[in-house]
């Protein structure tokens, strides 16, 4: 026998990186956001805070670290409170400059500047509010996730480092980003654990700066632009993901920088085909009620026949709403559903472990920057 020294033990080797398991099934998601779309069609768009709850519920739980599925709990009802409760601030702003439009012409162009500034400011504070609501209703093995901080004092951060980055012509977007994250991370908890982000500027600097240089040429050449915009959504995912922390819990991730080329162009392809069957579908309406009515197309039209147009009118609103719900079906299950799982292969957790002792802490938040969200259309899923 060997005497060993008390604590000179070898220490055992770090368990290995917890893969993230997504188990959506495709078919079901689709259903979903068609018949959800059906409903948007026939409630005048209110439904859609209940299809939203639903794609969120079904993200989550078929979304599984280390065995254990997370959990969504928000409520429809909350999102269509908070978005009530937005309106009311926001309609009377968007009353005052069309009050100044009319009576004070003159000042129409001045009034236009604070109108973007307070809108912009609103639209920050909704993106961390936002965020905020979708955490406290985000649960795994029983402990809720949870945000402290101000919205407020984010939405200065934001404002702040936008003008920067306008000022050096988008060079400071790198930075921008790392800023802002960070800010979000460290007033992210689950339970007892404190977030944090390790991602910083001159890294995602080094992983994009190309795309910077040849932006210009993509605006020109339009095929071009859906192949470096999804470059840059596939690398800042990427740099985001690898730069987590929560409490000793990292994340890292494999992401291609390619992964998400299809995606977009699936979406522009189906944007297209659609914009081309209701394009096909207005001028069939017209020759269809022309036909129908008997009267001249030129005469229908004109400006002293308003009351004859009134069905071509009605098909046209018709024809726009089921294009632009067709197209959100598009981006629902191309742009949330197919990217979520197209990351989530590629993330990996490390030290796990460190998630075995976390006690639950943190209050629920309110659902008014989802509202704010909704009014300014900046929400996320």
């Amino acid at each position: 026998m060997q005497w060993v020294p008390i604590g000179s033990e070898p220490l055992p080797p770090p368990l290995p990186p917890t893969r993230v398991d997504f188990t959506g099934n495709r078919s079901e998601f689709r259903k979903l956001v068609i018949k959800g779309a059906m409903l948007e069609l026939v409630t005048f768009g209110f439904y859609r805070f209940w299809l939203v709850t639903d794609i969120r519920r079904h993200l989550w739980t078929h979304t599984a670290v280390d065995g254990d599925a997370a959990e969504y709990t928000g409520r429809a009802k909350e999102l269509l409170v908070g978005f009530l409760f937005a309106l009311a601030i926001l309609v009377p702003i968007y009353l005052a400059y069309f009050l100044i439009g009319i009576e004070f012409e003159r000042w129409q162009g001045f009034a236009s500047t604070p109108l973007f500034i307070s809108f912009y400011a609103f639209g920050q504070f909704a993106i961390f509010r936002a965020r905020r609501y979708r955490l406290t209703r985000t649960v795994w093995r029983g402990v809720r996730f949870w945000m402290d901080g101000s919205g407020w004092a984010y939405s200065f951060r934001a404002m702040a480092w936008g003008l920067l980055v306008f000022l050096t012509l988008g060079l400071a977007l790198p930075w921008r980003e790392a800023a802002l994250e960070r800010y979000k991370m460290q007033h992210t908890h689950y339970g007892d654990l404190a977030g944090d982000f390790e991602g910083d500027g001159w890294t995602f600097f080094k992983r994009g700066w190309w795309l910077w240089l040849l932006s210009p040429i993509a605006i020109v050449i339009f095929p071009l632009a859906p192949f470096f915009y999804a470059e840059f959504k596939a690398r800042e995912w990427r740099w985001w993901l690898d730069g987590i922390r929560i409490g000793g819990v990292s994340l890292s991730s494999q992401l291609p920088h390619d992964a998400f080329y299809g995606l977009y162009w699936k979406v522009i392809g189906w944007w297209t085909l659609l914009s081309a069957v209701f394009g096909a579908y207005m001028v069939g309406g017209m020759l269809l009620v022309v036909t129908l009515s008997g009267v001249p197309a030129e005469e229908m039209f004109g400006g002293d026949n308003a009351t004859k147009s009134i069905p071509m009118v009605v098909m046209m609103v018709i024809g726009y709403f089921a294009a632009a719900l067709a197209i959100n079906i598009v981006m629902r299950v191309y742009l949330q559903r197919d990217l979520w799982a197209k990351v989530l292969e590629t993330v990996e957790v490390h030290n796990i472990a460190a998630t075995a002792d976390v006690r639950g802490s943190g209050q629920l938040a309110g659902a008014l920057g989802e509202g704010f969200a909704d009014g300014l259309d900046v929400a996320g899923f």
